[in-house]
């Protein structure tokens, strides 16, 4: 006669079913609240990260497939329940981490600070910001890689001037792969490298018709077949909204970090919210907002609020991460990127101004370079600039 089955036993098989979206399972992120033996019915309770969770399906039948397995059990019963506050950010912890330990290498340098700049729908000038951010720090002397993830709409290299198309080398590691060389662009005193898929097709006006696995594959390659180098910061110029690549990104870059950027209309505002959740479902940081085409300024002095006033405010508040800055509306900012002369490089212009106070403020504050955080580096650099001036 076999063994009547236990709740240890079924919390073991539990062990075996993986919620997809969070890459653990449900028994070690705390979502099994408890399995009953009934006879040979098993009562399972499961709290999801929200009541909704479209993965339900997915775990429900895994769940079921498992348990029913297990001798004696006839029926399985699945009584559903939802994470408070509590452990929802203890399972967010628990599963950044087992991303982060489980994550395939990339060519990506682990000092590199990543930073995915998104919004929630396009038109809110999100490339704009991407473009004038990186070229601010490449300007304060770091290393700068710039990845252009929207695949579609590619605009980074017009933007940064930028035409070159970009070529492979042999990787050297015998396998007969090659790597991808970045473009490369002056900022002295420091560096950009480019990628993107606008630097692989004929012309900017050339359509590429790639979908779901294609567009996520793009990133991949993006991320493991290109020879970066060592970074201080990569900045990667994210798809408006959610999908395939928003979610390939955290998977392979478990130590993204997101900047969101919206306009001060609040239904830009409530789109970007969007974007936020699918960061936090990801457990990806979000770092702050940026509100981009804010009051534009005439020559008299009036100012003039084109598109409403208090989005980026109030988006911050929602998400409860500080607001970085508000571009304002300037003729200068698109008209640079036209030209490929970032408006940030510009010295009367008061977007410019407020794009280098941002960057300040990531450098200093938010997002300082990791390979500099610490102050041994500058003591060092300090001691050893001391012994140079010295005369033997």
């Amino acid at each position: 006669m076999a063994t009547p089955v236990s709740s240890e036993d079924v919390i073991g098989v539990l062990r075996g079913v993986m919620d997809p979206e969070l890459g653990d399972n449900i028994v070690d992120l705390g979502m099994v609240r408890g399995a009953e033996i009934v006879g040979s019915r098993v009562d399972i309770t499961i709290a999801l990260t929200t009541a909704g969770c479209p993965l339900r399906a997915t775990i429900k039948s895994d769940v079921e497939g498992r348990v029913e397995a297990l001798p004696g059990v006839e029926k399985v019963k699945l009584i559903w329940d939802e994470l408070n506050a509590v452990e929802k950010t203890r399972v967010m912890e628990r599963a950044r981490a087992h991303a982060r330990d489980g994550a395939l290498p990339t060519k990506v340098p682990p000092m590199t600070r990543v930073l995915a700049i998104a919004s929630g729908k396009g038109g809110v000038g999100k490339s704009s910001v991407t473009v004038n951010l990186a070229t601010q720090l490449a300007r304060k002397g770091f290393t700068v890689g710039v990845m252009d993830a929207d695949i579609w709409g590619f605009s980074i290299p017009r933007m940064l001037g930028v035409d070159g198309r970009l070529e492979a080398v042999p990787s050297g590691d015998g396998d007969g792969k090659g790597e991808i060389i970045p473009e490369e662009v002056s900022m002295a005193p420091g560096l950009l490298k480019i990628v993107s898929t606008g630097l692989m097709v004929d012309t900017e006006e050339t359509a590429l018709m790639w979908r779901g696995l294609m567009l996520a594959k793009a990133v991949e390659q993006f991320l493991h077949d290109v020879k970066w180098g060592e970074m201080d910061y990569l900045l990667i110029d994210m798809p408006p909204g959610t999908g395939d690549v928003q979610m390939a990104l955290s998977r392979l870059l478990p130590q993204a970090e997101m900047i969101v950027v919206t306009t001060p209309a609040l239904s830009a505002q409530k789109v970007a919210i969007r974007v936020a959740d699918m960061a936090r479902r990801s457990h990806m940081p979000i770092l702050g907002v940026i509100e981009n085409m804010s009051a534009f300024v005439a020559p008299d002095g009036s100012r003039h609020a084109l598109f409403g006033e208090g989005g980026g405010e109030r988006l911050a508040a929602d998400l409860e991460v500080p607001l970085l800055g508000s571009i304002p509306l300037e003729p200068a900012v698109s008209a640079g990127g036209d030209a490929g002369a970032p408006v940030v490089t510009m010295d009367d212009s008061a977007a410019s101004a407020e794009f280098r106070l941002i960057t300040d403020l990531l450098v200093d504050e938010i997002a300082p370079p990791r390979n500099m955080a610490g102050c041994s580096a500058h003591m060092l650099l300090s001691v050893e600039a001391a012994l140079d001036g010295l005369e033997l």
